[in-house]
């Protein structure tokens, strides 16, 4: 058990409210058009976590909902920011890509320089399939972004980028099934099964101390969480990760974003990380 308390760092996020969220349309396992949204619920527990990163003392900055995109809610798949440089998104489906040039207007509209801010050649959904830790970018493919994409990350952020094969498709991005719990210290928590034999072995060579998340808790969503270095946010139902996290010296804080869930997202896809 650790016994040195860790310190949690001011981060900047990007979130979009959920004003038109519904599920009309299935593109992951999660989406059932059949199940409807209760939205006043939906736009309570978005603003419950807005409000918990607040009073954590982290900056949370707003993306204007569009009416016709109802999956903006999940800012983290717009874009991917590392050292104040801007890799945009390019949706693999049709019914998501406008959400990419509304994120690449955010940033361009609001003090980003033109030559910080990219839009990619190659199929990527942001944060949903980019995670960042200080040695790495740990890269998603198998589902969404192009291993292309991989390269083009490495190219435009100088940083290497390591690709993780996903092999379960109700952990259709990386989000789902690796989350970032000290991005200084290179350490994570993940669940081996939505992996590749071989992204398995890598991921245990790179992470030999790694928090394993178990069938139960990957399936709440648990590892779709965000982290400021103490603080993990986390889906409440998850409830096999909470006592792991706190031996690690974490402090776990339960969210219900049930009714976002019905998308296929929870806590970090709708988190997007201004990395500056």
């Amino acid at each position: 058990m650790r016994t040195t308390p860790r310190a949690s760092s001011p981060r900047r996020y990007l979130m979009c409210p959920p004003t038109h969220f519904t599920v009309t349309y299935s593109i992951n396992p999660w989406m059932d058009p059949t199940k409807p949204v209760d939205l006043p619920l939906a736009l309570t527990q978005w603003e419950d976590l807005r409000d918990r990163y607040l009073a954590l003392g982290h900056t949370v900055e707003l993306l204007v909902p569009d009416p016709a995109l109802p999956d903006m809610v999940f800012a983290a798949n717009g874009a991917t920011v590392v050292d104040g440089r801007v890799l945009g998104a390019r949706f693999a489906h049709a019914e998501r890509t406008a959400e990419a040039a509304a994120h690449l207007a955010w940033f361009r509209g609001n003090g980003w320089a033109a030559e910080d801010v990219r839009d990619p050649e190659h199929i990527n959904e942001g944060e949903g399939d980019f995670a960042v830790t200080a040695s790495w970018i740990l890269a998603g493919r198998g589902f969404r972004s192009s291993p292309l994409s991989h390269d083009e990350a490495q190219e435009f952020f100088g940083r290497p980028v390591i690709g993780l094969e996903l092999v379960d498709p109700r952990y259709y991005h990386l989000d789902t099934a690796l989350s970032v719990l000290d991005d200084a210290g290179d350490e994570v928590m993940y669940y081996p099964d939505a992996f590749s034999p071989g992204s398995r072995a890598v991921l245990a060579r790179l992470f030999p101390d790694a928090l394993i998340a178990t069938a139960e808790d990957a399936a709440a969503l648990g590892l779709n969480a965000v982290s400021d270095g103490r603080n993990v946010l986390l889906p409440q139902a998850a409830v096999g990760l909470f006592e792991p996290l706190r031996q690690r010296g974490f402090e776990p804080v339960g969210m219900d974003l049930g009714e976002l869930l019905k998308g296929g997202g929870s806590v970090k896809c709708c988190t997007q990380e201004l990395r500056s």
